[in-house]
Formats: C-alpha cells, sequence, structure tokens
C-alpha cells in the first residue's frame, strides 16, 4: 500500500491531499482531508450560543470552532488507534496511516496528545460552567470507539457524544432555562442518530464480515423509516426547545428549511448506493448551518 492511498471518503482536492510526507499522514489521520467531521461537532455548539439570545458572539463562535476542529481530530486519531486492527480488515478504512503502519503507534499518542493541548487552550477561554459541562464529555468519548463492539446502537452513544456542544455553547453565555438546553441536545442528538445511520449504510457487509455492530445493520431493510423517525423527532424537539423560549407559535416556522432538508434526504436516500448515502450524510454540514440560523433568530427576537 502506497503512501498516497487515501480512504476512499475522503475530500480530495484539499489540503491535506497536497501536503508532502510525513505531515500528509498526520493530516489525514486527523481527518484533515474531511472537514464534514468539524462542521457537524461545530454546529450545536453554535446553536447553544445562538439560542441564549446573546447576539453573534464571534469570538467566543470562533473559538468553538477551533475547538471542534481540534477535538474531533483528536477524537478521529484515538478512535484509531483504538480501531487499528478492525480497520485492517473493512476496505474503506484499511489505508488509514495506523491501520497500514504508515504512522507509529507511538506517533499517533504524540499527535493526539498535541491535539488535546489545543483543545485545552480552547477550553480555557470558557467560563467555568462550560468548562465543567464540555470536561463532562471526555467518558463519553473515551468509551466510544469499543461501543460497535457490544452494541448494536453505536450510534446512539455517537449522538450524545458528537452533540454535546449544544450544553457547551448554552452554558458559555447562561445557566438557564435548562429545558430549552436539554430539549436543543435531545434534538441535536436524534439528528446525529439519523446522519450517522446514513453513514454506516457504506460500511454494512465489511461490518457484519468482521463483527461491527451498526444501526444501520440493525435496521436492516427499515433504515429509512429509521433515518426518518430519528429526524422526525431532532424537528420535534427543537421545536420543543423554541416553544420553552418564546412560547410563539411563529418561532417554529424558523426550523421549516431545516425539516425540508432533513426530509429531501429521506426522500432521495438510496440505501444500496454507496455514493449515494456519502453525499446525503455531507449534506448535514449545510442541515447544521439551517438549524444555526434558526437558533440566532429564535433566540435574538423579541419575546
Amino acid at each position: 500500500m502506497t503512501a498516497d492511498t487515501v480512504t476512499p471518503d475522503s475530500e480530495h482536492k484539499s489540503l491535506a491531499e497536497r501536503l508532502p510526507q510525513p505531515f500528509r499522514d498526520y493530516a489525514l489521520l486527523a481527518r484533515f482531508d474531511r472537514p464534514i467531521g468539524w462542521w457537524l461537532l461545530f454546529w450545536p455548539c453554535a446553536w447553544g450560543v445562538w439560542l441564549t439570545g446573546a447576539g453573534v458572539q464571534w469570538q467566543l463562535v470562533l473559538w468553538l470552532l477551533l475547538g471542534a476542529i481540534a477535538m474531533r481530530s483528536a477524537g478521529c486519531v484515538y478512535n484509531d488507534i483504538v480501531d487499528r486492527d478492525l480497520d485492517k480488515s473493512v476496505a474503506r478504512t484499511a489505508s488509514r496511516p495506523v491501520a497500514s503502519g504508515r504512522v507509529s503507534l507511538k506517533a499517533a499518542w504524540a499527535w493526539l496528545l498535541a491535539l488535546c493541548a489545543v483543545g485545552l487552550v480552547v477550553l480555557l477561554q470558557l467560563r467555568w460552567q462550560a468548562q465543567l459541562v464540555a470536561l463532562g464529555s471526555l467518558a463519553l468519548v473515551a468509551a466510544y470507539p469499543f461501543m460497535k463492539r457490544i452494541t448494536w446502537w453505536p450510534q446512539a452513544w455517537l449522538g450524545l457524544v458528537f452533540t454535546w456542544g449544544a450544553p457547551v455553547g448554552w452554558m458559555a453565555m447562561r445557566t438557564e432555562p435548562l429545558p430549552v438546553m436539554l430539549a436543543l441536545y435531545a434534538g441535536a442528538f436524534f439528528w446525529c442518530m439519523g446522519y450517522d445511520t446514513i453513514y454506516a449504510l457504506q460500511d454494512r457487509e465489511d461490518d457484519a464480515l468482521v463483527g461491527i455492530k451498526s444501526s444501520a445493520l440493525r435496521l436492516g431493510g427499515k433504515v429509512k423509516s429509521g433515518v426518518a423517525a430519528f429526524y422526525s423527532a431532532a424537528i420535534g424537539l427543537w421545536g420543543l426547545a423554541f416553544w420553552l423560549l418564546r412560547g410563539d407559535w411563529l418561532a417554529l416556522l424558523a426550523l421549516l428549511p431545516a425539516a425540508l432538508h432533513l426530509g429531501w434526504q429521506v426522500a432521495t436516500l438510496e440505501t444500496d448506493n454507496a455514493e449515494n448515502p456519502l453525499a446525503r450524510f455531507r449534506s448535514n454540514r449545510f442541515a447544521g448551518a439551517l438549524v444555526a440560523a434558526a437558533c440566532f433568530v429564535v433566540g435574538n427576537s423579541g419575546a
């Protein structure tokens, strides 16, 4: 396997692809070639900040974006360290830098610590309430790579981890009313369940062969119905968050663009076409932006 080999779902023509060796492998290990991951981690952070009604808060939002990039990358490095043997058995992941041996375990751990150091810098920019909430995710993050071995629903665990930015963003600005924050977080959880089930469609055959569990396998022929249910729950819970904050039916209209987009994903999802699920999964960076716009409008409009 050559050093130029990259995973099939890499977004080519990225800066990471143009880097010389060995920098390219470290960039690929941190998934710098696949920015969709940090967009999905970042958007709930922005939702939490903007729904508080504190205004744009560009400085805080940019810090949270940096934190999302660093910690998503750190999570990917950690995941590849833990899953290096499984990755060798899956066609889509066999070429990853650790699984292929292009990056040693020692070097991968050092890279992980460097990324965590960036995350620590971001953490120190937050007020103490948000710092405590952010630190509360560490145990969930550490356990996530093992979930695919013990449960058919690792996507549920990812839903808890990958949307943790919603309460962090909220607590960075205010500490109440907590029901609004919890409804926002719960909606984000089901959103993640939906898009990661779509993502898992790519690996169903390989996962079944090596014993990796996923919601895509568990749902079988009912994947589209399952994703539709997850997305419906997400929209409903986000609507509840808006209602608890504003108590105005017009506020719910702000979610219409996001609801239409998620509905489009389900309606056009092709479960037996690898390229289609990947495109629908990646489109969630746009879905996250639509929800962010809704949170900003509702949060910063008059009561």
